[in-house]
């Protein structure tokens, strides 16, 4: 029987760390023998499904997925493989727009013809933009019934709303709220950053449904499973901790 090895070894063998080692084990996907003094051991039989979870990572799998395929021999392995291709396809054809757009300017920069760079980088914009816009839908989709998405395409903010100032207002309360953390729940400091976000959410909570919000609250909750594929708009610990405080609100 070949002997079992220690997390360090594995994470120099690997090139993981230590802690996305635990967080794996965390999330089930693989379950370490333990020695008499509580060290975590790997053994062959684990190796080889630490590397199958690192391979379907790397080829664009979200850790339900491979959670769901590890544990479960009736997984549809060619739908799940065919959808990740198509995944990959649109974002490549988002690439080649973004590459027939760039060396058309270029030769026109080669050819000395004028360039305006203010429409290129509107442009540029707009196709982030479009990208951005499209992985969001793909994470949502996951996580939003047929009612929720409904109720999205109903749903209007008004024709004034600055969207852009909008973001910026939750990066900066995002970062507020992570510097105070770790924060007590129960204290005056944590109930004003609750209200702050409340009050920051008004927009959405005036025209969302309860499968809106619903849908919205389970796609966060869920955040470390996607959040590689679409940077979310505030740390999976802070939006834990304003669950916690509205817990507390609640007499939880």
């Amino acid at each position: 029987m070949e002997q079992a090895i220690d997390i360090a070894e594995v994470a120099r063998a690997t090139g993981l760390t230590a802690r996305a080692l635990r967080f794996y084990e965390g999330r089930g996907l693989v379950r370490p023998l333990r020695s008499a003094g509580g060290r975590r051991l790997y053994g062959p039989g684990q190796l080889a499904r630490l590397h199958a979870v690192v391979a379907l990572k790397r080829a664009g799998f979200t850790l339900a997925r491979i959670a769901e395929l590890l544990g479960d021999r009736q997984v549809d392995l060619p739908r799940l493989v065919a959808a990740q291709l198509a995944a990959i396809d649109a974002r490549a054809a988002d690439l080649a727009a973004a590459r027939t757009l760039l060396c058309a300017v270029q030769s026109r920069l080669d050819r000395r013809e004028p360039v305006d760079v203010a429409t290129l980088c509107s442009l540029i914009r707009t196709g982030d933009m479009t990208m951005e816009q499209q992985n969001w839908k793909a994470v949502s989709d996951r996580y939003l019934s047929a009612q929720a998405e409904a109720d999205f395409a109903d749903a209007a903010m008004p024709a004034d709303f600055d969207q852009a100032a909008y973001a910026a207002q939750w990066t900066d309360l995002s970062a507020r709220i992570a510097a105070a953390l770790p924060l007590d729940p129960h204290s005056a400091e944590a109930g004003a950053l609750f209200d702050a976000w409340q009050a920051l959410l008004a927009p959405f909570t005036q025209v969302a449904t309860p499968a809106m919000m619903a849908g919205v609250t389970r796609m966060y909750d869920d955040m470390p499973n996607w959040q590689d594929e679409q940077a979310p708009p505030f740390p999976h610990d802070v939006w834990t901790f304003i669950r916690r405080v509205g817990e507390v609100r609640r007499g939880g």
